[in-house]
């Protein structure tokens, strides 16, 4: 947004700098107005464009959206009003210091997530550049203010009051337009990447507009001419960009991921390693080839001890938990709830996912559903006799809220009198915050809980089981019929037993459960 930290005393002073020369622009004062205004609400959903996309590219790279999205907003603000202050020196020449502005704010607004995105898959920075970019960004936005009241002043001069009114109104309408477009239609259909290219590119076009056909008078000869190259240079650059982004996705994916990028399906990657296929959302490794069936197993098999003939599945779409639900003969109707449908498709096409899963996919027991597990859950009013909650970990983006209290509330209400419900939590001994908070939310919602692990590797992974009626002193069992050890190696008593015993690093700790109003689990995640 351009007015934010554009206060209207500034604004009188442009106006008596600025009445005192008449009009010089190529069409009658009306129109040349309109258009200076029109050039204002794009420039301000640009802004706002840059601002989203910084803020959304936070989220992803440096995982916590919050704290991202709060450093883009004050480090941007702060700047503008910096922008501001700046421009003061120019406004004589508005003219040209606003086109060299806006060709600036093109090239940086516009290769902006290129450069983050780069810096991220190469280099494994982010913050920094980011802050950087921010501040680079939000001076250029803060300087159009001053210089286009000047040049709004120099067509019609009209009080002080007025013009800021006229200028503002604008500014905010084009912040509406640019905040409303990057949802619904930007992002989702151009990406991050070329979503900023777009912006960029516009940027360039109304600023010259409004300085190379209004006020060209203003513009000397050699000065008019060396605004159309950086123009064209800028636009050229941008155009470049916009047709190499494919293939620099590709290459940071390959510089990202482990192993060989077989597939992108929007958030979801899939990666084939020597040790085998693994699958990323997000950014979140899924799917790891070392130790995928024996995290599955363990997750699933629990569980399924009791009836088991209807099982809902949050999450799991590589398939690999749904494959050890459909080991059970008793099993009449799987539901899998997957937010990320993009996930379920590489499960089905990619023959190494294919072939880890058992083709799970492919059982017509199974029904998928594309939906967001939390809104679904709550929305229901099917009942199940296990839910398997295999959604991503709570430090990534808003999946925090699927660990919360309230959630396993809701969860609970669709388990049928003895039903049970088993979630992947958090590494019991790399986030034992993070572990024992998700299971104090269970026991908060009213559920009885059996904590366990293994160990795959050199790491453990952590499980949670809960009923609404769970013996003191339960143990970890296999179901009456459960497959045979040999097939599920987990189920083996040697294995089976232990699970639930915690060396002394991973003992309980008392916490707090995780809220809506206080996600407090993904700080936890992320420690």
């Amino acid at each position: 947004m351009l007015g934010v930290n554009s206060p209207a005393p500034r604004a009188a002073t442009i106006v008596r700098a600025s009445a005192a020369r008449s009009p010089s622009t190529a069409i009658a004062p009306g129109p040349a107005r309109f258009v200076v205004l029109l050039a204002v609400l794009v420039c301000a959903a640009c802004g706002l464009v840059y601002e989203l996309a910084l803020a959304a590219l936070g989220g992803t790279l440096g995982g916590d959206p919050v704290v991202e999205t709060s450093i883009v907003l004050s480090v941007m603000v702060f700047a503008m009003g910096v922008g501001a202050l700046v421009a003061k020196p120019f406004v004589r020449r508005a003219a040209p210091a606003f086109l060299a502005a806006e060709i600036l704010l093109a090239a940086c607004g516009g290769m902006c997530a290129t450069v983050l995105f780069a810096g991220f898959a190469w280099y494994d920075v982010y913050r920094w550049p980011m802050i950087a970019v921010a501040a680079v960004l939000g001076l250029l936005i803060g300087a159009e203010i001053p210089l286009l009241m000047t040049l709004v002043q120099r067509i019609r001069p009209q009080e002080a009051g007025s013009a800021v009114a006229d200028l503002f109104a604008a500014d905010y309408v084009g912040a509406l337009v640019g905040g409303l477009l990057f949802p619904f239609l930007l992002l989702p259909h151009l990406g991050q990447l070329r979503t900023v290219v777009l912006a960029g590119m516009v940027n360039a076009i109304a600023g010259t507009l409004v300085v190379l056909w209004l006020f060209r008078a203003d513009l000397p000869g050699r000065l008019r001419v060396g605004m159309y190259a950086a123009v064209g240079a800028v636009l050229a650059l941008l155009a470049g960009t916009w047709l190499y982004t494919p293939a620099f996705e590709r290459a940071a994916r390959d510089a990202l991921y482990d192993g060989d990028v077989v597939s992108a399906q929007g958030d979801v990657v899939v990666t084939h390693t020597a040790a085998g296929p693994e699958m990323y959302v997000a950014g979140e490794r899924r799917v790891a080839a070392a130790g995928a069936s024996e995290s599955a197993q363990a997750l699933v098999h629990p569980a399924m001890a009791g009836r088991h003939e209807r099982v809902l599945v949050l999450g799991g779409g590589d398939g690999l938990a749904l494959r050890e639900v459909l080991r059970y003969a008793a099993v009449r109707d799987v539901v899998v709830v997957v937010a990320h449908v993009g996930e379920t498709a590489s499960a089905r096409t990619d023959p190494a996912l294919r072939a880890l899963a058992g083709d799970a996919f492919a059982d017509p027991r199974v029904r998928v559903v594309g939906a967001d597990a939390f809104a679904w859950v709550r929305a229901t009013a099917e009942r199940f006799d296990v839910v398997v909650a295999d959604l991503p970990g709570p430090a990534v983006g808003a999946a925090a809220r699927l660990y919360t209290q309230e959630f396993y509330g809701l969860t609970r209400t669709v388990l049928r009198p003895a039903g049970r419900i088993v979630v992947r939590a958090p590494a019991p001994d790399a986030h034992p915050r993070a572990f024992w908070c998700a299971e104090a939310g269970l026991r908060a919602a009213g559920l009885r809980t059996l904590p366990y692990r293994i160990t795959v590797g050199p790491a453990d992974r952590g499980f949670l089981l809960a009923a609404l009626v769970l013996a003191p002193g339960a143990v970890l069992r296999p179901a009456d019929d459960a497959p045979d050890p040999a097939v599920v190696p987990f189920l083996a008593a040697d294995r089976l037993a232990p699970a639930s015993l915690f060396p002394p690093h991973e003992a309980r700790v008392e916490m707090p459960p995780s809220t809506l109003n206080n996600p407090r689990i993904a700080d936890y995640a992320r420690e």
